[in-house]
């Protein structure tokens, strides 16, 4: 079989599923340039190149976990975040392109040519702690996560990102395991779960299915972890520090009601025009009445 008809086939058995169709033939290329571990120019230049029995194996049982919903990026064992190649697996959260406004709007606040202390609330597969970390060169992040599975897949990609020794792995209940009279922050920054579990029906069975839960759902509106983390973040950072949330569709008017007290709340809107980040200072202790 040539990758050509690999990849017609395969396309055609992702496109008869209803929840597969839209991403079809870009899902069948993938995992078959993963197989070959080729470039898409190779693919392109090459489309009558024979597969190998055991390449055709592997590219079909490839296409069979895609079938049953899950993610390339869990087939794969990698997705690209800022910049950076990271290995996810069913442990941590797939990073997405929403969170990189996030990360985008902490470096537009934060100086970069000054140290910084900086907690990352939830790592996951560490995409935001390694990002601010590739960027921020005198930052000292503390990366913190409840999960011992995601903090290990965090502590490879550090690892691989060369910037392990500037990030403390914590395991923890969001701040808990941190003493908030000896150590402040000049930032806290999270993506936190914020679906709501009366949405979970209505979500793709890939994210439903395969994600982690735990880094999804947060009751019944989605805010359980938002009216935890704010007070938390309120006594961990330092006199105006920052706090930076990536937040859910229609919660931009519950998220201000928990920022009141804070000082400049203030938020940024995706590429759809829907608020994706909170931002706020902690204020001062002159602007506190």
């Amino acid at each position: 079989m040539t990758l050509r008809e690999a990849l017609t086939v395969s396309a055609g058995q992702l496109a008869s599923d209803e929840y597969l169709r839209a991403t079809a033939t870009r899902d069948a290329e993938l995992l078959l340039l993963h197989i070959l571990q080729i470039p898409r120019t190779s693919l392109i230049a090459h489309p009558d190149h024979e597969l190998s029995p055991s390449q055709r194996t592997a590219y079909e049982n490839h296409i069979a976990r895609r079938l049953r919903y899950e993610p390339v990026q869990y087939i794969t064992g990698q997705q690209e975040f800022y910049g950076l190649t990271l290995k996810v697996t069913p442990a941590v959260l797939i990073p997405r392109p929403e969170t990189e406004h996030l990360v985008e709007a902490v470096l537009n606040l934060l100086p970069k040519n000054k140290p910084l202390k900086i907690a990352d609330i939830g790592t996951g597969s560490g995409a935001i702690a390694i990002a601010l970390a590739a960027h921020l060169p005198q930052a000292a992040i503390t990366a913190l996560d409840i999960s011992t599975e995601a903090l290990e897949i965090a502590t490879i990609n550090a690892r691989e990102h060369n910037v392990a020794g500037r990030i403390r792995f914590l395991q923890s209940d969001l701040l808990s395991a941190l003493d908030h009279e000896a150590e402040t922050f000049d930032a806290i920054v999270s993506n936190p779960p914020y679906v709501a579990e009366t949405d979970r029906a209505t979500l793709h069975p890939q994210v439903r299915d395969h994600e982690p839960a735990s880094a999804l759902f947060a009751g019944d509106t989605g805010l359980d972890i938002y009216r935890q983390l704010i007070p938390q973040a309120y006594n961990a950072l330092k006199p105006n520090g920052l706090l930076a949330l990536e937040i859910g569709h229609d919660q931009q008017d519950a998220i201000a009601a928990l920022l009141r007290t804070w000082h400049n709340p203030s938020f940024i809107n995706d590429l759809q025009q829907i608020p994706r980040v909170a931002l706020a200072q902690r204020p001062a202790p002159s602007a506190i009445r």
